[in-house]
């Protein structure tokens, strides 16, 4: 684990930025290929001209998720570490839905398919996810809980988890998610490439899926709060994540099936 590559004079460059851009770079990249290998190439100028509203979008929404919904008591009272996003980290859930309403606006605007689009988006959004993990577990945080067991991953000294927890072996919770995260890339491609779904469920279940997947990882989170019933943030944005999706993908069926009639 380095938090930092090297140093250009004293300006550090971390693992966790370089990481974060190569994963958005990488999620482009795939989708920009499932378009032309799904035969809707004509979508692609759109995402090159999108992707850095749906980058600025996705970092916004996904730090007010982490202040207003993941840590709001401690930047309450530290309302200047608001903007420093290099510390506190960022919220995958909000990043989501902060690229989710940039890319909705812009395909509004050019009166693009969304459902479509959406469905092609979503292997290159879980891939994405997954490698930026690997910068969760470079720069030491969205740790585990203690293992009580001689096994667990040990983090260096200056990192948060080693901050929070010492020398006490932990549970791999982001790794498992990184990995978590391909299963389900494979899967999302399988579905896309299958095409019998109607537009919508592919983004739906990429959303279902990917929040059962984060709810239950979340119990061996150690560098969350928790609250009612001792969940996480993270756990209560995926519960209503999870019932929404489902909801939008009965009132779609409903949608279409008054639309035929």
């Amino acid at each position: 684990m380095h938090q930092y590559w090297f140093y250009i004079g004293s300006f550090p460059v971390r693992a966790y930025g370089t990481i974060f851009i190569l994963a958005f770079i990488c999620g482009i990249l795939v989708s920009l290929y499932i378009f032309k290998a799904e035969g809707k190439a004509q979508y692609s100028e759109h995402l090159i001209n999108m992707s850095v509203w749906l980058l600025l979008a996705g970092i916004v929404g996904a730090r007010f998720w982490q202040v207003f919904f993941f840590d709001w008591p401690f930047y309450s009272r530290h309302l200047g570490q608001i903007v420093a996003i290099w510390h506190g980290g960022l919220s995958i859930q909000g990043g989501v839905v902060g690229a989710l309403i940039a890319g909705w606006l812009y395909m509004r605007k050019h009166h693009l398919p969304f459902w479509e689009i959406a469905d092609l988006l979503a292997p290159g959004l879980i891939l994405a996810q997954s490698v930026g993990r690997d910068a969760n577990f470079m720069n030491g945080d969205a740790f585990g809980l203690p293992t009580h067991a001689k096994f667990g991953l040990l983090y260096p000294p200056g990192t948060l988890a080693f901050a929070t927890f010492g020398h006490q072996p932990l549970w791999p919770a982001e790794v498992w998610e990184g990995q978590a995260d391909l299963i389900l890339f494979v899967l999302l491609v399988v579905l896309l490439r299958w095409r019998k779904l109607p537009d919508g469920y592919i983004f739906l279940a990429y959303v279902i899926l990917y929040n059962i997947e984060r709810f239950f990882l979340e119990m061996l989170r150690g560098d969350s709060p928790r609250f009612l019933f001792g969940w996480t943030a993270a756990q209560w944005t995926a519960l209503p994540a999870i019932l929404l999706s489902l909801a939008v993908a009965v009132g779609l069926a409903y949608y279409r099936r008054t639309e035929k009639a």
